[in-house]
C-alpha cells in the first residue's frame, strides 16, 4: 500500500512538473529563405524560306528570331558561316552546285549578320523568360542576283546557320 501511495505521489509530481512546463513560454527563432535568379536565355528561329529564284532579279526574305532572357540580362545575338560557305559570302547548297545568299542585321541590307560582337550582331536586354516578354529579332536575307547565281541548276538549295545568343 506504501509501494502504491508513493507511486501515486510521484505520478502527481511529474504531472503538476509537465503541467507548468507547458505553461512556459515557447522559444522563437527566425528561419531565413533566400533565393537567386539566374541569367537565362532561350532562342528560337523561325525558317526563312525565300520565294523561287529565277535568276531575273534579286529576291529578299526575312524570318524571326524570339529570344526570351531573364529580365534584365544583356544579350547580343550571332549568326555564324552557315553550312557551306562564309559570313563574307554565304552559300545555299544543292548537291555540288551552290547559290549565294547573305543574311543582314536590317532591312536596309547595309551589315552582313555575323559573329563579331559590337560589328555585325544584334543585342538586346532580356524582358522576362515568359512567352509574352519574348524580344523578336529580324533577320533579313538576299539571294543576290549574280553571274554565279544566274547560272545555277535547278534544285532546292539549302543552308543551316548557328544562332548563338551570348549573355
Amino acid at each position: 500500500m506504501l509501494k502504491n501511495a508513493l507511486q501515486l505521489a510521484m505520478a502527481g509530481i511529474l504531472a503538476i512538473a509537465a503541467g507548468s512546463a507547458s505553461a512556459a513560454s515557447p522559444a522563437t527563432t527566425t528561419l531565413n529563405v533566400t533565393a537567386n535568379v539566374a541569367s537565362n536565355c532561350l532562342v528560337t528561329a523561325a525558317p526563312l524560306a525565300f520565294t523561287d529564284y529565277d535568276a531575273s532579279t534579286t529576291v529578299d526574305g526575312s524570318a524571326d528570331l524570339s529570344v526570351r532572357c531573364s529580365n534584365g540580362t544583356p544579350y547580343t545575338i550571332k549568326l555564324g558561316d552557315g553550312a557551306n560557305g562564309n559570313i563574307a559570302q554565304r552559300l545555299l547548297k544543292s548537291g555540288t552546285n551552290v547559290l549565294e545568299y547573305n543574311l543582314f542585321t536590317n532591312a536596309a541590307r547595309g551589315t552582313i549578320w555575323g559573329d563579331t560582337a559590337g560589328v555585325n550582331t544584334v543585342g538586346g536586354i532580356g524582358q522576362g523568360m515568359s512567352l509574352a516578354k519574348a524580344n523578336t529579332h529580324t533577320v533579313y536575307g538576299t539571294i543576290a542576283n549574280s553571274a554565279a547565281n544566274q547560272d545555277a541548276p535547278v534544285g532546292l538549295y539549302t543552308d543551316s546557320v548557328a544562332v548563338t545568343v551570348e549573355y
